[in-house]
């Protein structure tokens, strides 16, 4: 496993040393001391204890499409506005499309 694969608070055993992960790549040894962990280093579960938990995928809440649409068309008016003649048709086709392809 590497050092970016575990949680904050992970025990993990490196050059024959067991450590706690204190952040995205630093460790607390048992016996003391800070290290700085790179992350291409091969780490070791510690014999008799339980591997560490993975941690869950974050899921980020499902988008309203009313607000998508809002805001796309709020993005698209101010556009417009600074838009030339050429631009703005440029820009209705492309808002066409846009909203075509997101249904």
């Amino acid at each position: 496993m590497k050092i970016d694969q575990l949680p904050i608070g992970a025990r993990f055993q490196w050059k024959a040393r067991s450590y706690t992960k204190l952040g995205p790549m630093t460790a607390a040894a048992d016996g003391g001391g800070v290290d700085f962990i790179p992350k291409h280093a091969a780490l070791l579960p510690i014999p008799g204890e339980a591997p560490p938990p993975i941690p869950a995928a974050e899921s980020a809440a499902p988008l309203d499409a009313a607000k998508v649409k809002a805001a796309f068309e709020a993005y698209h008016r101010t556009a417009l506005g600074v838009a030339d003649e050429a631009g703005r048709l440029v820009l209705q086709r492309a808002r066409a499309s846009f909203l075509a392809e997101i249904g």
